[in-house]
């Protein structure tokens, strides 16, 4: 009779625990191969953005200017005048728009269910980097950002992306 091993199978009969053993050492393999991980995706169809800010509870706003003329401040009133949890990041403020900034997502315990991007598309691939630690359902680019490398990485550990829309044009749309 042939090795099993030498010709790269191998025999599974041994005993119920070697059995066990096997069949966790195959589902280890299936995850380095992406099997046991959640992909994430690109969202661009108007109900899973839809279900996504009904399911949302707290949003991080990288980039929350204190000036009530910019955008992302016009964003920041608006989602937590729709009930939502806001959580500025601006280096160098203590607070915005009555919550308590902080200099990074790194600098947060609260878990985070979108991180709401107001930056230069150069400067994405750092915050999304840093989204993979503190691991939020989605990373949301604002409209005229788009960065498909940040994307990628982002939905390769697990982290869904919208890229190239207003936080606040679709939740009033979706929700009117």
């Amino acid at each position: 009779m042939d090795n099993p091993a030498r010709n790269g199978v191998f025999q599974i009969a041994f005993t119920p625990f070697f059995q066990i053993i096997i069949i966790v050492g195959a589902k280890q393999q299936e995850g380095l191969k992406g099997g046991g991980m959640k992909t994430g995706r690109i969202i661009t169809e108007d109900n899973e953005m839809k279900d996504l800010l009904e399911k949302s509870k707290t949003i991080a706003i990288l980039g929350l200017s204190p000036k009530v003329e910019r955008d992302s401040n016009r964003v920041g009133r608006y989602l937590k005048a729709k009930g939502y949890k806001i959580i500025p990041i601006r280096p160098g403020q203590e607070e915005v728009l009555g919550e308590k900034a902080y200099a990074s997502l790194d600098d947060i315990d609260d878990s985070i269910d979108i991180i709401d991007l107001f930056r230069n598309p150069a400067q994405v691939l750092p915050h999304a980097q840093e989204a993979l630690r503190v691991k939020p359902r989605v990373f949301w680019m604002q409209l005229n950002i788009e960065n498909q490398e940040a994307a990628d990485l982002l939905t390769a550990n697990g982290i869904d992306v919208i890229m190239n829309r207003c936080i606040k044009i679709e939740h009033d749309r979706l929700f009117r």
